[in-house]
């Protein structure tokens, strides 16, 4: 609560500064109302175009932000959390009167570039414009083209639910002046020589906009550029770091990396859950070439890059015998933490065991990593650990379907913090999480989206 009111309170002074310090830039902020179009503006009219869009909002992720839950496709009203109140997406159908069909494709270019809508009001961030400005021309156009060949749905999104000062639009003339940078991606030099990581680096900086969730946020909302892809938390979930894949208890291999973003599910790591989850679900739809672009520049990140790139092959042939040695681990563990009192064991034996116990036939075995190289019982947090014995992993009808029942209604939450903590304990060497008791565990089940 105190950093809201100071959020809110330091907004409102930055404002008035801007105001005070830059005038006439400040007022550039404020963008006209352009002009209706009867027919939407030739979406370069032929299929290949409308074709490249549907590839590149796969890429975006634009459906899992604008439907709302049980809602129509891209009709907005999906409620997105943040720490200021709530925004509701918008309908990006072609509907001429609450979707985007009077939009021409210089208003389009424009919300993508400035963040400003085409009647002129101002964009909130939680539509990631200092991303798409980013994204090249001809992607911009390409995305208008498919969003243009939707079906039109007639859908209003509520009235957003944010606390003063914010619901005014135009403070948000001071944020963009701030931390907007308009323009297309400029291609770096170090990687001109690498065709594929290039494209990598520019998927991931624009159109994939990965930061928005894996990299931390200032008191007002803008991504830290000194610690990019460095880690962040969304919707009451952890998105880890993206810069030290290599030093995971199984270093990330471009082939592996393609794997779960492609499937959601990697043989020597384990399955998406969480925000990710959807995200891996439409990248399945995205072009493979592009996806096996963003993998070689996330690669680029790591200390032994060169070590790991593309190394498919012998990341399968280690696969087996690392979770063979985890599980001969994981029963040691066991024998010495089964003997204490109150500690998740027969939680564990109820629960999990017959998934994840050293016998049982996804754990361990070739396809079915063990649980000690899993991202969150490893993390320094236990949020995500937790929210996955909450909310679990829910089923879908991809031939990579992975699936985990949810637990937040079945424990209580001393139970999730026990179980939790022994879970750690016999997977891993870092034992249980000092801060994780029942009282952590409710503060956690707060944070999750109320959708």
């Amino acid at each position: 609560m105190k950093g809201r009111r100071l959020f809110v309170a330091g907004a409102t002074i930055v404002v008035l500064a801007l105001v005070a310090t830059y005038g006439g830039r400040a007022a550039h902020a404020w963008q006209s109302r352009l002009d209706p179009v009867s027919i939407p503006s030739a979406p370069a009219g032929d299929a290949s175009a409308v074709a490249r869009g549907a590839k590149l909002a796969a890429i975006g992720g634009c459906i899992s932000c604008h439907t709302a839950p049980d809602g129509q496709p891209f009709a907005g009203g999906l409620p997105l959390q943040t720490p200021y109140g709530v925004i509701y997406s918008t309908n990006i159908t072609p509907d001429p009167d609450t979707g985007i069909g009077r939009w021409s494709l210089d208003a389009f270019t424009r919300a993508m570039r400035h963040g400003v809508s085409r009647d002129g009001h101002l964009l909130y961030p939680a539509f990631p414009y200092p991303h798409f400005t980013r994204m090249s021309d001809a992607d911009i156009a390409s995305l208008y083209a498919w969003l243009m060949s939707r079906e039109p749905i007639n859908a209003r999104a509520p009235k957003n639910e944010l606390r003063f000062p914010l619901g005014f639009r135009p403070i948000m003339a001071a944020w963009n002046l701030l931390y907007l940078h308009p323009g297309p991606h400029e291609a770096s030099s170090t990687n001109a020589a690498d065709p594929e990581i290039a494209r990598g680096r520019y998927l991931v900086d624009s159109v994939g906009h990965c930061g928005a969730c894996h990299t931390p946020l200032d008191r007002l909302g803008a991504e830290r550029r000194d610690s990019a892809l460095q880690g962040g938390t969304t919707e009451g979930w952890d998105a880890p770091a993206l810069t030290n894949l290599s030093t995971r208890p199984k270093p990330w291999t471009q082939a592996q990396l393609v794997s779960y973003l492609r499937t959601g599910f990697a043989s020597e790591h384990g399955a998406s859950a969480g925000p990710m989850r959807p995200v891996t679900r439409l990248l399945a739809d995205a072009s493979a070439e592009d996806v096996q672009a963003m993998a070689a520049y996330l690669i680029t990140f790591q200390s032994n890059a060169q070590a790991t790139r593309g190394d498919a092959a012998a990341s399968s042939m280690n696969s087996a015998s690392s979770a063979s040695s985890s599980s001969s681990n994981s029963s040691i563990s066991h024998v010495s933490v089964a003997a204490q009192p109150g500690n998740g064991t027969s939680l564990f034996v109820a629960a999990c065991a017959s998934c994840h116990g050293e016998s049982a036939p996804m754990s361990g075995g070739p396809g079915h990593p063990s649980l000690s190289l899993g991202t969150a019982i490893n993390a320094d947090s236990p949020r995500n650990m937790v929210r996955i014995i909450l909310d679990g992993i829910d089923w879908d009808d991809s031939a990579s379907a992975q699936f985990m029942p949810p637990f937040a209604g079945t424990f209580t939450n001393a139970q999730i913090a026990e179980l939790a903590n022994y879970t750690r304990t016999r997977f891993t060497a870092r034992g249980p999480w000092p801060s994780l008791d029942a009282d952590a565990v409710a503060r956690l089940r707060k944070e999750g989206p109320q959708r």
